[in-house]
């Protein structure tokens, strides 16, 4: 199983017993990379050219990267870690952590790079009520995962790791980060900041790999434990997901007041609700909003998952067998 919280459990990789963990695990290998290999300076004319709305948007955009990543790694070191046994999934969430803590580095890396007020940038988390909703949404989970006491042999503790992972995974890793991916990258396509939308194509390389560990590791409990996918709890899955649009929406108004050229609030949110339909699809519901993707050049970020049906456990394109051992 690979749920569990023995200390000495998990301590022998061969034979392996979940392949998809541990391919995913190389793969993160291949992809390390560091900020430095990337010469933001040379995006600084573009910066002192962009509007006071544009500098407003990409500000806000590191105000919620910069801790988030960090949140993240609390999610995976105390949400996560400690209840699997499986010494592939060990490895590959180790990488993860590692690689939060560098899309962290990156991003103060920009944060030195142009002339953003750190000061702002820091307290907008905070005091910018959309972004401290969407934060205390995520600590609520860390805190049922932590604070609370939590028996993951139990039904309740296992849909409590699930709801874990659904928060961070899907909806932050996989909705929230995205939208603020789409909004990064916008600059490149009106050939602004060429050397920061590198720097995020390589961090939403890694958060590609991130989304198909999660989805791989949810399908597997389930697959390993069916007791616990209810209709009840169908329903707070997918309402979990509905509300954390909702609060994207919000925040994206506050990103973009005004709007920059060739995006606004009602486009970004749009393509929210593009995200979310295929986050439902990869999860096995119906799509909720049934949106186009308004963002074609995106695609190509967005196609890295392909369907799963979530509570009936049935696999149509991962690598999942929860049984299957392999000697790799």
């Amino acid at each position: 199983m690979i749920l569990g919280s023995g200390i000495q459990e998990g301590l022998l990789l061969k034979p392996v017993t979940y392949p998809w963990a541990y391919d995913l695990y190389n793969q993160a290998v291949a992809n390390t990379w560091f900020p430095n290999e990337i010469q933001l300076d040379e995006d600084l004319a573009d910066f002192a050219r962009m509007t006071p709305d544009e500098h407003h948007a990409l500000t806000h955009l590191m105000s919620y990267f910069n801790p988030n990543e960090l949140l993240v790694n609390k999610a995976l070191a105390f949400g996560v870690y400690p209840y699997v046994n499986a010494a592939e999934c060990h490895l590959y969430l180790a990488k993860q952590m590692w690689e939060e803590a560098n899309h962290c580095m990156a991003f103060e890396y920009v944060l030195e790079t142009f002339p953003i007020d750190r000061d702002e940038a820091y307290r907008s988390h905070v005091h910018v009520h959309s972004m401290a909703r969407k934060e205390a949404f995520e600590v609520a989970f860390i805190r049922r995962m932590t604070e609370q006491t939590l028996d993951i042999t139990t039904v309740a503790g296992k849909q409590d790791f699930v709801r874990n992972l659904v928060a961070y995974n899907i909806i932050l890793e996989g909705i929230w980060f995205y939208s603020g991916f789409m909004v990064a990258l916008s600059f490149r396509q009106r050939n602004l900041l060429r050397n920061f939308g590198s720097l995020i194509d390589w961090v939403v390389r890694d958060e590609s790999l991130h989304l198909k560990f999660g989805m791989n590791l949810i399908l597997t409990v389930l697959e390993e434990n069916p007791e616990i996918a209810t209709d009840e709890f169908a329903v707070e899955i997918h309402d979990m997901i509905v509300t954390g649009v909702e609060m994207e929406a919000q925040y994206n108004h506050d990103m973009l007041p005004r709007g920059i050229l060739g995006m606004n609030a009602d486009y970004v949110n749009d393509y929210v609700k593009y995200l979310a339909d295929r986050r439902l699809e990869e999860l096995g519901f119906e799509p909720e909003y049934h949106a186009s993707n308004p963002a074609k050049w995106m695609a190509t970020a967005n196609d890295t998952l392909q369907l799963v049906n979530f509570f009936e456990a049935t696999n149509t394109s991962y690598e999942v067998n929860a049984h299957a051992t392999g000697n790799r």
